[in-house]
């Protein structure tokens, strides 16, 4: 057995049995593929999958068994190799972060900046995704580590540690009449055209759910992802706008008037995630500790040996 038919099983079962897909991604044929996961079943005594004619058809029971084992290796294949890197040049390389717009707009810049000036040598890839799309890169290893409010919690392939606690903010025109309240309410703004994130975004969970537990049906007439395009539409005139508080930290706009909204929403929790069980560069746990003050080299360590459970702030 070799490491390229544990790809060839490992990538048949992510491109869900497509074993013509599964050969693109690998920039290998089709038969070659079929050809080494038959001869890995015949070395193993087992079928790892079940088939109706020359087609995939389902993981096998012992085919279960089989890619988790697989995952291990590939993953420990992958820590070996970025052994390598981080002691063949321990200063350099490439720190790859999936996260959202908003962390990199506004929370990322402080801790990127720093970084750059303890480790010149280290280049920066930022993936901007959804949460999803987030937990998707880490998971598979196109980035180290990710960012996002939403979701990461959810993947049991990563290890994830909150970072810090945000609220969400209203922003209307000074010439709008809830720029006279000092406390808005449910009420006040239910019948208002809301200008906010898209569902998948920055904590707009937590916005359905105050609605929904009033039963209120908020007037959402414009959805993004990006809070200065909120603050855009919200300057046309075209509603009032609910965005994430560091949207509003260093805005020096004196046309907005910001409310907090945290009494009726609740806090949010921006995380960070790691794979579970990947090795980690020195400027990786820099970078965490760089992140937040609540973060540290040992407690990452710690978590990513499951040592720390359920933590949170």
């Amino acid at each position: 057995m070799n490491l390229h038919q544990f790809r060839f099983v490992q990538e048949a079962a992510r491109r869900n049995l497509n074993l013509t897909e599964a050969a693109k991604a690998l920039h290998t044929s089709q038969p070659g593929v079929s050809k080494a996961i038959i001869e890995l079943e015949e070395e193993l005594g087992v079928d790892i999958f079940a088939r109706h004619g020359k087609r995939l058809k389902r993981i096998t029971e012992p085919g279960q068994h089989v890619l988790q084992s697989i995952e291990l290796i590939m993953r420990e294949v992958g820590n070996l190799k970025r052994i390598g890197e981080q002691f063949s040049a321990q200063d350099s390389g490439t720190l790859s972060i999936a996260t959202t717009h908003t962390q990199a707009r506004y929370v990322l810049p402080p801790a990127v900046a720093k970084l750059r000036e303890l480790y010149p040598k280290v280049n920066i890839s930022l993936h901007q995704a959804t949460p999803a799309e987030v937990a998707r890169m880490v998971i598979d290893e196109v980035a180290e580590i990710g960012m996002a409010t939403e979701s990461l919690s959810d993947y049991p392939e990563l290890v994830t540690l909150p970072c810090y606690e945000w609220e969400h903010v209203l922003v209307v025109p000074p010439q709008h009449p809830l720029a006279l309240k000092e406390r808005i309410s449910l009420d006040d703004i239910a019948h208002e055209s809301l200008i906010t994130y898209h569902p998948s975004f920055t904590g707009r969970n937590k916005i359905d759910q105050a609605f929904s537990a009033r039963r209120l049906q908020p007037r959402v007439v414009l959805e993004a992802i990006d809070s200065d395009v909120i603050k855009t539409y919200v300057r046309l005139g075209l509603g009032i706008g609910i965005v994430a508080e560091m949207a509003m930290r260093d805005d020096p706009a004196t046309d907005l008037v910001v409310r907090p909204m945290g009494h009726l929403f609740g806090q949010n929790v921006a995380r960070v995630a790691f794979k579970r069980g990947a090795y980690m560069r020195n400027f990786v746990y820099k970078f965490a500790e760089l992140l937040s003050d609540r973060l540290s080299r040992e407690l990452v360590v710690r978590a990513m040996n499951g040592h720390v459970a359920d933590y949170e702030l």
